[in-house]
């Protein structure tokens, strides 16, 4: 039976528009990844990225290389707009190579008057631990007009403490929630990501809630990638969310709060020409010696199986159009089996292109997992629950 739902959404309360992406296209943009260090001074449990804190640093010229690359090349970075997402690791550890990277990219764009020159932002994810050091600091002021900054906090302190730990295993929320005024005098409008893992399914309610009281209105809160969910955790899953989505409603949070959890977008058939997430047409990632790659997924940090690297150029030679063919020409409906394109419901389960092709047991990125099915349609029944409540709520059914 369908669920797709058929309140009339654009009659309901939505996420609204950030600030911080006001005067610039969003949604059309380019991202480009950096993989400036692998240092980090935690060992997060659901971590994609191998081999953490080695002494492993992008070389400036690497940078300069791949900026004055992606510069020259309108035909593949068209969007109107452009992300450059400079990552680790914990980039705050080489705050002197993130300086010099932002100052390069900005001061190219505008020599070479780039479209993206008024038009582009410098964003970072961060554990926050370093956030208000005096030379962190000293480089959020200076590139502040271009900067989108997340500090990771993964809910309550038992949340939290359970996954996002330093090496001696001690939890890190308490130098981590320390930072959160600061950043959010700073960046009012900010967002943080939630991950929730196995084990993280009970704590799902109460750590947006926590998140929400800290002053973040913004909660991006997503299941893990792996494959470990068991028999009946889409249960504890449904129940979760459908008491968090009762708590919204009855105290009208709704307004000016969001969790990506309640999406009007999900939960009806794929469309043939549905593409995913812009892995390889709009996206590349570039790791330390100046490989270009589809999307950070597939950079050989973040690859678990011994399958080679999915390369598609580096900053020495461009971008290999020939081996960019095969992710331009993808679609949701082509790499999926016929369980996920007959689904009424598929539109918002995830599917990682860069995992498929790690756990896939040929060279494919055509072997769709299917793990997460269960998972998906509690959620998406748990999502048709609130927006239909919320419409009752608002006397709009």
């Amino acid at each position: 039976m369908s669920m797709v739902m058929k309140t009339p959404y654009y009659q309901l309360p939505v996420r609204k528009q950030n600030p911080q992406w006001e005067a610039w296209e969003l949604g059309r943009v380019n991202t480009i990844f950096f993989m400036l260090t692998r240092a980090c001074q935690l060992r997060c449990k659901y971590c994609y990225i191998h081999e953490k804190n080695i002494p492993q640093h992008m070389d400036f010229d690497i940078v300069k290389r791949s900026v004055d690359y992606i510069i020259k090349d309108r035909d593949f970075f068209s969007m109107p707009s452009g992300i450059f997402y400079l990552f680790g690791g914990e980039v705050f550890l080489n705050i002197d190579l993130l300086d010099q990277v932002s100052g390069y990219i900005t001061r190219r764009l505008e020599e070479e008057h780039h479209p993206w020159a008024k038009s582009f932002k410098l964003k970072i994810s961060t554990n926050g631990l370093l956030y208000s050091s005096e030379k962190a600091q000293h480089y959020i002021k200076k590139y502040h007009q271009n900067l989108m900054i997340s500090i990771t906090i993964d809910g309550t302190k038992v949340k939290h403490d359970s996954q996002r730990i330093y090496a001696d295993g001690k939890g890190s929320y308490e130098d981590t929630v320390k930072q959160i005024p600061l950043w959010l005098s700073q960046f009012p409008h900010a967002n943080t990501k939630i991950t929730v893992g196995r084990g993280d399914i009970p704590h799902i309610m109460e750590s947006v809630l926590h998140i929400w009281s800290l002053g973040i209105r913004d909660v991006n809160i997503i299941l893990a990638y792996e494959n470990y969910w068991e028999e009946g955790d889409d249960v504890l899953l449904e129940e979760q969310l459908i008491k968090l989505a009762d708590y919204i409603i009855s105290h009208d949070l709704y307004k000016d709060h969001f969790c990506l959890f309640y999406n009007p977008m999900m939960g009806t058939p794929l469309t043939p020409d549905a593409k995913g997430c812009g892995t390889g047409r709009r996206m590349i990632a570039i790791d330390h010696k100046g490989g270009f790659y589809p999307c950070l997924r597939f950079l050989p940090s973040s690859m678990e199986s011994k399958k080679p690297p999915r390369e598609i150029g580096n900053c020495y030679d461009g971008i290999d159009k020939n081996k960019l063919r095969p992710f331009q020409a993808l679609t949701l409906i082509n790499y999926s089996p016929s369980q996920c394109c007959e689904c009424d419901i598929a539109t918002g389960c995830l599917s990682c292109l860069g995992q498929n092709y790690d756990e896939a047991d040929t060279e494919t990125m055509l072997q769709r997992l299917v793990f997460r099915c269960k998972m998906h349609k509690a959620h998406v029944r748990a999502n048709e629950y609130y927006w239909k409540q919320l419409s009752r709520h608002l006397g709009k059914e």
